[in-house]
């Protein structure tokens, strides 16, 4: 069916749910209230909690995204949410771009009208894009996929085809988290749609080929490829979890509003670009906002299984494949283990590679006038 306009109307039936379910937490012992050597500070979310059940207004958060342009649409018997923004210009080049886990569409709210528009933040209006943000089956407001296995490759096809429903038969592709991965699969299954991949993450799955007659790995790359198993055991148990047995999670984040926030709030304070105070860099109601969508989305386990899906499905390249669509990376200082540039150039025509001066994992949501800008310069040979 063609796309229809979306409005997000939560029920209050479902909002006086949650503030029930805030108002009886049963807390954890802990030994150091502040600490967050074994994950999220009690302090800390008991705080959260209070702003979440006293301060926080999701009818206000509400009204603010239902200014962005929504729609619903099915593909391929999967419904999919996204955000349509058009941009203002000549000629607007149309872009689709992923988020991934815990995030959601809404990391892309104040990067969005800096692409459509530039010249509204002093750019030239000539870069203007034509934006696209779908929300991932089975995240924010696209249901659970409706067949068990959808992987990053699968959601390539299905944004391809969505990007094909709105007029739009070359487009470039920005991602980072998974939405890096779908973005990857883009550039590798649609060489010929893909006009450029622009990428603030290298998939941790992505491995080119290494054998006989590929280059000997180098000092470098070894140093991160030992960085990688090193970070992989001592931070990587929420992704062994996920990808192995997401269901068992999907039990208690589905029942504990607090459990879910301290499993997210984790993530978003370790992998951004805060020194340890995740609200000088990203507010309170920009996160509950998010774990908002996550807890009334339903669709938590489907959320989860991403990742098993992705895991059963790596991005893993054969002797001498190639991704023909030109690449840019930006590097930002605390993103979780990016790769050095020799390691992607094995399989990535690389055009771009850019060390970002601050950020982190949440590149949209930290930073989008630097994500922006660093978007506009790579897509202006492509213009």
């Amino acid at each position: 069916m063609p796309p229809v306009p979306f409005t997000i109307d939560v029920p209050d039936a479902a909002i006086v749910e949650l503030q029930d379910r805030l108002s009886a937490v049963r807390w954890p012992s802990s030994i150091d209230d502040d600490s967050r050597d074994d994950g999220a500070s009690l302090s800390f979310m008991r705080r959260l909690a209070d702003h979440w059940l006293n301060r926080f207004e999701w009818r206000l958060q509400e009204r603010r995204l239902n200014r962005l342009p929504q729609f619903m649409t099915t593909i391929d018997d999967q419904a999919v949410h996204f955000v349509h923004y058009r941009g203002v210009g000549p000629a607007p080049m149309p872009i689709v771009i992923t988020h991934g886990w815990p995030g959601s569409f809404v990391e892309m709210e104040r990067l969005i009208p800096r692409l459509a528009d530039p010249g509204a933040y002093g750019g030239d209006p000539a870069d203007a894009f034509h934006v696209v943000v779908p929300s991932l089956p089975g995240y924010g407001f696209s249901p659970a996929p409706t067949k068990r296995s959808v992987s990053s490759r699968e959601i390539a096809v299905l944004w391809r085809k969505l990007m094909a429903e709105l007029g739009y038969h070359a487009f470039v592709a920005q991602g980072g988290d998974i939405g890096a991965g779908v973005s990857t699969w883009l550039a590798r299954l649609f060489p010929e749609t893909i006009r450029g991949i622009r990428l603030n993450f290298v998939p941790g799955s992505y491995r080119p080929s290494l054998g006989a007659d590929a280059p000997p790995v180098t000092a470098e790359e070894q140093a991160f490829l030992d960085h990688v198993a090193r970070w992989s055991a001592q931070e990587g148990a929420y992704a062994s979890l996920q990808g192995t047995k997401p269901q068992t999670l999907s039990f208690a984040l589905t029942d504990s509003p607090i459990g879910l926030a301290a499993w997210m709030t984790e993530k978003f304070r370790s992998w951004s670009d805060c020194d340890g105070d995740l609200e000088s860099v990203i507010s309170l109601d920009d996160v509950l906002t998010d774990i908002s969508i996550y807890w009334f989305s339903g669709s938590l386990t489907a959320s989860l299984r991403l990742y098993k899906e992705n895991r059963l499905r790596p991005l893993v390249f054969e002797a001498g494949e190639r991704v023909k669509p030109p690449l840019g990376v930006s590097v930002f200082p605390r993103e979780i283990a990016m790769p050095p540039r020799s390691w992607v150039e094995r399989v990535f025509d690389v055009r771009r590679w850019t060390k970002m001066p601050a950020g982190g994992h949440f590149a949209a949501l930290e930073k989008p006038d630097l994500l922006a800008a660093e978007l506009r310069e790579f897509c202006q040979p492509f213009r």
